[in-house]
């Protein structure tokens, strides 16, 4: 039994330990992509077609190391396998420095994804389990700010040095940054320890997919192909609408911003109102977002949805993570573990499926009706779960 005996200084360095290897697998390894992807275009390392294959690659690699953590975490592996990993995403991340092949980079981005979407479910994971032991559960969601943090640190990071490199050397301050973060990241998670439980009465566990549950995931769905799509294009499309514009380097910060100050927000909204309703909002927010840009295809626009997505979608990710154990409590983990492959598999088609509508004569602009779309879907999907 482990005691629940621990320091302030402890918490808040396995706190922030988290927070920093979700910074590096998740931001440095895969959505600073974005703010560079418009750079790499016109430098002519990647044209928008090959850009788009390099995300959807990234996010098939995110949704193959989702369903490998839940498949390989055991309670004896999970430590070995979350450390493994960042170090992984960490090589596959500096390689990209080194390659302009587009063959190389596609192997390099699926690798990052795999041990990107491995990190994210196992650290979370094993910090839930280690905060619980101590009576300090209800600082979990405190280890996101790491992803919004990280927003806000990438969108700086690729417009300050947007002057300084060009081709494959943008990735070298970025694989500068996580290899110390993702040094200190290993070293103090491998000093965490935690008995993690061991499964028990699996037989008379409710169905995981119950009415509830079901709708859950398929709003969820529609909040992972609704919110990918900006995440993914936005500062490209900024650059295709007008590419003279001054704020267009400063769109993926805005993003970040949002991100960053709603997500203490959503958290003390959810408790307030109820997390069914906070997660609607939430909807309603990244929707109105995608909804104004497409109206007004222009500067404010794009600073409309940037301000929508970005200050909603975390939102909508806590939230449901919450809502989803509140429904069924002897199942979180695995609920957890499903909606982290939900939302991958819809990051992973909604590129593919904008590459498809571009090819079919679709603007880039166009393809966002696919969010709103998305988001739409996810709100009557809520509405018809029964409190």
């Amino acid at each position: 039994m482990q005691t629940k005996q621990t320091t302030t200084q402890e918490v808040w360095l396995n706190l922030g330990a988290v927070m920093l290897a979700l910074v590096v697998v998740h931001i440095l390894g895969r959505f600073i992509f974005t703010p560079l992807m418009p750079y790499f275009i016109d430098d002519g390392l990647f044209t928008l077609a090959q850009s788009t294959d390099l995300a959807s690659i990234n996010y098939l690699g995110y949704l193959i190391g989702a369903l490998l953590a839940v498949f390989f975490a055991t309670p004896t592996l999970i430590k070995k396998l979350l450390l493994a990993n960042i170090i992984l995403n960490v090589i596959s991340t500096v390689l990209q420095y080194f390659s302009a092949d587009f063959v190389v980079m596609m192997g390099l981005r699926l690798v990052n994804g795999i041990s990107n979407g491995t990190v994210f479910v196992l650290a979370p994971a094993l910090m839930l389990e280690w905060l619980h032991a101590r009576g300090r559960a209800h600082l979990s969601g405190l280890m996101y700010f790491g992803v919004s943090a990280g927003l806000l640190a990438s969108g700086v990071l690729a417009s300050s040095t947007a002057e300084l490199f060009h081709g494959s050397g943008r990735w070298l301050p970025v694989a500068v940054l996580a290899c110390v973060l993702g040094s200190y990241a290993v070293y103090r998670l491998a000093k965490v320890e935690v008995n993690l439980p061991t499964p028990k009465n699996s037989d008379t566990a409710p169905p995981l997919f119950d009415r509830q549950s079901t709708l859950l995931f398929l709003a969820y769905l529609g909040a992972g192909l609704g919110y990918i799509l900006p995440m993914t294009f936005l500062p490209t499309l900024a650059f295709s609408l007008n590419a003279h514009e001054p704020l267009n380097a400063h769109l993926w910060t805005l993003v970040a911003v949002a991100c960053l100050v709603t997500t203490p927000l959503w958290n003390k909204l959810g408790a307030m109102i109820g997390d069914k309703r906070a997660i609607i909002l939430s909807y309603v927010v990244q929707a109105l977002g995608v909804g104004i840009l497409l109206l007004v295809p222009n500067i404010w626009g794009l600073i409309a949805c940037a301000l929508g997505v970005g200050g909603g979608f975390l939102g909508s990710v806590m939230c449901t993570q919450r809502y989803a154990r509140a429904l069924q409590p002897s199942q979180g983990v695995k609920l957890s573990a499903v909606l982290i492959t939900i939302y991958a598999g819809a990051q992973l088609v909604a590129p593919l499926l904008a590459k498809w509508l571009m090819s079919m004569g679709a603007s880039l602009l166009l393809t966002f009706v696919v969010g709103l779309v998305a988001f739409v879907w996810s709100l009557v999907m809520m509405v018809l779960i029964k409190d």
